[in-house]
C-alpha cells in the first residue's frame, strides 16, 4: 500500500479535488459533517456501559465517541509528524494536521452503528432471526450471505452503513471511510481467520459491499482474498484509540459509580504508567477523589498514547505490507495492566445489577419492535391491507416508509427495518416498545 493514495481526499460521485482548500482541508469537513449530522447527535442517549446514566459525569456514546476522537487526533499527529519526515514527498500535499483529522473523523464516527442498550442491544437484534419464529421466517427469502448479516448484527457494518446513506448526505473522503473500517471482510467469509485482527469481526453489509469493493480499490488496499482486504493502516490508530479510551474511562466511571474503590482504581491506574510516573506526586495537591481519578485517567491516556505511536511507527512497512495484524494496545508495553483492568471492569462494572437489568430488558424490547415493524414493513413492501400495520407504517421515518413502499426485495426491506429500530435511543426504544404494546399511552 502506498501512503499518497491511502490520504485520498476523493470522495465517492464527486470529481477529483485536492486534500486542502483555503480554511479546511478535506478531512476537516468530514469531521464537520459527521458532528452535526443526525446519527451523531442519537449518541447523546445511547448506552456506553451503564444505560440510562443518572448522572452527569458517566459517559454516554457521545461523549465517549468524542473523547476517542480528541484521542485520534493526537495518536495521528504523533504518527504523521514521524510519516512525513520519512517520507518528505508526502509534505508536498499533506500535513501532520491532515493525518489527525482523518484518525479524529473516522474515530468520531467508530461508535454510529451501535444500538440501543449497547452490544446487548447488537445481540438482540441478532437473537431476532436466530431464535424468534417472526424472523426465522424470512430466512427463506434472502441468500445465505444476506441471512449471515441479519443473524450477526454487527455495529461495525451498520456504521459504514450509516455513513453511506444518501439520505444523512456526508460523502466522507475514502481515506476516512478507509480507516473507519477495523474489519474489511463481510460476514459470510469460510475462510475467516480470527487470529487476524482485522477478520475478528466485519465491516460491511452486503448491501454495502459494493461501496466497500470502490473504497477498497481507490485506497489501492490489498486484498487477501477474492472478499477480504488488509486494513487501511490508519485503522489502527483508530482502533487505539477506542481501546484505549474505553479500557481507562470505563474504570474512571466504575470508580465514580463506588463500582470500584479509590485505592484499586489508583492501583490499576498506576501499573499503566511508565513515562509519566515521576508525575505522580501531584496528587498530593489534589483534594476531590473524582478530580485525582481525573488526573490518574490523563497521565495513563498520554502513555498509552506514545506507546501505541511508536508501536506503529516501528512496524510502518510492516502494516503497509499487511503482514502486521493484531492491535496495537495488544503490543504495548502496559499490555498486561490494560488486562488487568478489563478483568476487574468485567467482573465489578460490566456484570454491574443495574447493567445487566437494563440488558435484558433490551433483549426484550428490541425484538419486540422488530417483530411488530419487520410485519408492518412486509405488509407495506407488499401492498397488503392491516388497520393493525398501517399504523405501525406511520411511525417509521418518513424517508424509510416511501423507500420500503417501493422496495421489492426482502432483505433490503430488512435492511431498512433495521436502521429504524437500531437508529432509536435508549429512551425512544423503550418508551415506543410500551407504546405499541399497550403498556403505556
Amino acid at each position: 500500500m502506498e501512503w499518497k493514495q491511502l490520504f485520498s481526499p476523493q470522495r465517492a460521485g464527486q470529481s477529483p479535488v485536492v486534500a486542502s482548500e483555503q480554511s479546511r482541508s478535506a478531512f476537516e469537513q468530514d469531521y464537520d459533517r459527521i458532528i452535526f449530522s443526525q446519527p451523531f447527535r442519537r449518541l447523546q442517549d445511547k448506552t456506553q456501559v451503564h444505560p440510562l446514566p443518572e448522572y452527569d459525569f458517566v459517559h454516554t456514546r457521545l461523549t465517549h465517541s468524542l473523547e476517542v476522537s480528541s484521542v485520534g487526533r493526537s495518536l495521528g499527529k504523533r504518527v504523521g509528524e514521524d510519516l512525513l519526515k520519512r517520507h518528505p514527498e508526502l509534505a508536498k500535499e499533506f500535513s501532520l494536521y491532515d493525518l489527525g483529522s482523518i484518525v479524529a473523523a473516522a474515530s468520531l464516527a467508530h461508535d454510529l452503528g451501535n444500538p440501543p442498550f449497547g452490544h446487548a442491544g447488537e445481540d438482540a437484534i441478532s437473537d431476532f432471526f436466530l431464535c424468534h419464529a417472526q424472523g426465522q421466517q424470512f430466512k427463506v427469502h434472502v441468500t445465505e450471505a444476506e441471512w449471515c448479516d441479519l443473524t450477526k448484527f454487527e455495529g461495525n457494518a451498520q456504521g459504514f452503513r450509516i455513513l453511506n446513506k444518501n439520505q444523512y448526505g456526508l460523502k466522507l473522503t475514502y481515506a476516512t471511510l478507509g480507516a473507519f473500517t477495523k474489519y474489511p471482510c463481510p460476514a459470510l467469509f469460510p475462510g475467516r481467520d480470527k487470529s487476524k485482527r482485522s477478520q475478528k469481526k466485519f465491516g460491511f453489509f452486503q448491501s454495502e459491499k459494493d461501496i466497500f469493493h470502490a473504497v477498497a480499490g481507490q485506497l489501492g488496499l490489498v486484498a487477501t482474498s477474492d472478499i477480504s482486504w488488509n486494513r487501511h493502516p490508519l485503522a489502527f490508530l483508530v482502533e487505539a484509540a477506542d481501546d484505549i479510551c474505553y479500557s481507562i474511562i470505563d474504570l474512571e466511571d466504575g470508580c465514580s459509580l463506588g463500582l470500584v474503590g479509590y485505592d484499586e482504581a489508583r492501583a490499576l491506574f498506576e501499573n499503566v504508567l511508565t513515562k509519566n510516573k515521576s508525575k505522580l506526586g501531584k496528587l498530593d495537591e489534589i483534594n476531590g477523589q473524582q478530580e485525582k481519578i481525573g488526573y490518574l485517567r490523563a497521565l495513563a491516556i498520554g502513555d498509552l498514547m506514545g506507546e501505541c505511536a511508536t508501536l506503529f511507527l516501528e512496524h510502518e512497512q510492516e502494516i503497509l505490507h499487511g503482514s502486521f495484524d493484531t492491535a496495537l494496545v495488544d503490543k504495548c508495553p502496559s499490555y498486561q495492566a490494560l488486562e488487568e483492568i478489563i478483568k476487574v471492569s468485567v467482573e465489578k462494572i460490566y456484570r454491574a445489577r443495574k447493567v445487566v437489568e437494563i440488558e435484558a430488558a433490551g433483549h426484550e424490547v428490541l425484538p419486540g419492535l422488530l417483530e411488530e415493524f419487520s410485519k408492518a414493513g412486509m405488509y407495506l413492501m407488499e401492498g397488503r391491507k392491516s388497520r393493525k400495520y398501517e399504523n405501525l407504517q406511520k411511525l417509521f421515518p418518513a424517508e424509510i416508509e416511501v423507500a420500503i413502499r417501493t422496495e421489492k426485495n426482502v432483505y433490503n426491506m430488512l435492511r431498512l427495518v433495521i436502521d429504524f429500530v437500531s437508529g432509536l435511543t435508549d429512551r425512544h426504544a423503550l418508551s415506543l416498545y410500551r407504546r405499541i404494546k399497550g403498556i403505556s399511552f
